[in-house]
C-alpha cells in the first residue's frame, strides 16, 4: 500500500461500515467507488431515515393539522434549519429547497433576468462552468438581448485574471463555480464576490462540487445566491437548495406557480406566500429532504475541515502517482492546494470510455465523457476525459487500485 505522509484525520474503516454499497463486489472485485463528483454513496443513517419516514410519518406538509402531518412538517422544516447552519445563512427563510442544483441555478437565472437584467445588459460566466451554470445564462441572454461574456481559463486551469477584470466592467451578473467539476480548480469565492460586488454585480455561486468537500460560509463569501445538491453530499437524489439573500429573494418574482407558494388567490390577483415558501410550489420531495438531514449531520460530525484535509492529502498523492504513468495527461492545477480531489485525465490516445470500461472490469468506478462541461472540453481540445473523484470513504488503497487498473489499461491496449 502507498504510505500516507501524514496521519489520516478520518477513520476510513469505520466510515466504510456505514455505507452498505461499499461491501459489494463488482465483476468479482472489491468496489472502488471513485465517481463521487457525479454522486456520492449514502450511509445507513440516510437510508434508514427515509425508510422510517415512509413507515411511520408519511403525510403532506404545511397543510393538515393531524399528527402525521405535524411530524412530517416538523422534520422537513428541521432540515431547513440544519442546512441554514451548515452553510451559515443568516436567516432560515434564505434556504429554498429545490430538486437539485440545476433547478436552483435555473431559478436564480430566470428570476434575476426578470427583475434585474434588461436588453443590452451584460452577464458574465466562465469557461469552466457545468452546463447547469452556463446554458441558462446563455439562453436567457439570447432571449432578452443581453450580452453573455465568458471568462477564459489559463493553461494551468485557473481563471484568467486580466480577462475577468475586463469582462466584469459594467456587468450586471457574475455566476461561477466555486469548484470545477472537470479541472477540480477551486475559485476563491469570497474574493471573486467582492470583486464583482465592487463593480455592481449580483453574484451567483455554483456550490454543487464545493459544498460536499469543504467548509462553506455564505455570509463570509457574501454571494447573493448559492446552489448545492444533496446527492453529492451523502444525501438522497432529488433534493437541492438555493440560498439567496433575504432582501434579494423578497424582491424577485417566484419561478413556479401553484400550491403552497401563495397566500391568497382571487379572481383578479394573487398574493405570494412569505419566504421561503414563495419559491417552493407544489408538494415537495418530503422524504428525501428529511433524509438530507442525517447526511448533513454525518458531514458535520466528521468536520468539514477534516474532510478537506483528508481529500487534499489523497489528491496530492494521486497527482504524484498518476503523473508517473507513461502517457498520462492530467487537467487542472497540479498544486493540491488549488484544487479538490477531482482528477480528470486522458491516457495516451486511449478513448476515455475505453479507459472507464476497463477500470470497471477491475472494480474501479470512474466517470468518462464531457462531464456536462463541453465548453471546457472545447478549451482543452478533447472530446472527453476520464475522471476519478475521491470522498470521505476513499483512501490510498483505492488510489493504488486505480493506478493498478490504469496499468491494466496500458497492458490491454498497448
Amino acid at each position: 500500500m502507498l504510505e500516507m505522509e501524514r496521519a489520516r484525520s478520518l477513520d476510513i474503516a469505520a466510515i466504510r461500515e456505514d455505507f452498505p454499497v461499499l461491501k459489494r463486489l463488482v465483476h468479482g472485485k472489491r468496489l472502488v467507488y471513485l465517481d463521487n463528483a457525479a454522486t456520492s454513496q449514502k450511509p445507513l443513517q440516510v437510508i434508514n431515515t427515509i425508510s422510517e419516514y415512509y413507515e411511520k410519518h408519511n403525510s403532506n406538509i404545511h397543510r393538515s393539522v393531524h399528527q402525521l402531518a405535524e411530524e412530517a412538517t416538523g422534520s422537513f422544516e428541521s432540515t431547513r434549519d440544519n442546512l441554514r447552519e451548515f452553510v451559515n445563512a443568516r436567516y432560515r427563510e434564505e434556504i429554498v429547497f429545490t430538486k437539485n442544483a440545476t433547478e436552483a441555478l435555473n431559478i436564480a437565472a430566470r428570476c434575476i433576468f426578470e427583475k434585474y437584467v434588461k436588453s443590452g445588459d451584460k452577464v458574465v460566466v466562465t469557461e469552466m462552468e457545468h452546463h447547469s451554470n452556463f446554458v441558462p445564462w446563455q439562453q436567457l441572454s439570447k432571449k432578452n438581448n443581453a450580452k453573455l461574456e465568458i471568462v477564459s481559463v489559463t493553461d494551468e486551469g485557473e481563471l484568467n485574471e486580466s480577462d475577468l477584470e475586463a469582462k466584469l466592467k459594467d456587468a450586471q451578473v457574475f455566476s461561477f463555480a466555486q469548484m470545477s467539476n472537470v479541472l477540480g480548480t477551486i475559485n476563491d469565492a469570497k474574493r471573486l464576490t467582492r470583486l464583482a460586488h465592487d463593480r455592481g454585480c449580483l453574484v451567483v455561486v455554483d456550490g454543487a462540487q464545493s459544498a460536499p468537500h469543504m467548509p462553506v460560509d455564505v455570509q463570509d463569501i457574501d454571494c447573493d445566491f448559492f446552489a448545492l445538491s444533496a446527492h453529492k453530499m451523502l444525501g438522497p437524489t432529488g433534493v437541492g437548495s438555493l440560498y439567496g439573500k433575504r432582501n434579494v429573494l423578497e424582491e424577485i418574482p417566484p419561478f413556479l406557480l401553484g400550491g403552497d407558494m401563495i397566500r391568497q388567490v382571487h379572481r383578479d390577483e394573487t398574493e405570494w406566500n412569505e419566504l421561503p415558501w414563495k419559491f417552493e410550489a407544489g408538494t415537495s420531495n418530503i422524504a428525501d429532504v428529511i433524509g438530507f438531514a442525517p447526511a448533513l449531520d454525518y458531514l458535520r460530525n466528521l468536520g468539514m475541515n477534516n474532510i478537506w484535509e483528508h481529500e487534499r492529502r489523497i489528491c496530492k498523492k494521486a497527482l504524484e502517482e498518476m503523473s508517473k504513468i507513461d502517457g498520462m495527461k492530467i487537467y487542472g492545477p497540479m498544486n493540491e492546494n488549488k484544487r479538490g480531489a477531482v482528477i480528470s485525465f486522458n491516457l495516451g490516445d486511449v478513448h476515455a470510455h475505453d479507459v472507464a470500461s476497463i477500470l470497471d472490469s477491475e472494480g474501479v468506478a470512474i466517470r468518462s465523457g464531457h462531464h456536462c462541461a463541453q465548453v471546457m472540453m472545447e478549451k482543452l481540445g478533447v472530446p472527453a476525459t476520464s475522471r476519478a473523484s475521491f470522498y470521505i470513504y476513499n483512501d490510498l488503497d483505492d488510489l493504488e487500485s486505480l493506478c493498478s487498473a490504469l496499468a491494466k489499461v496500458k497492458e490491454i491496449l498497448k
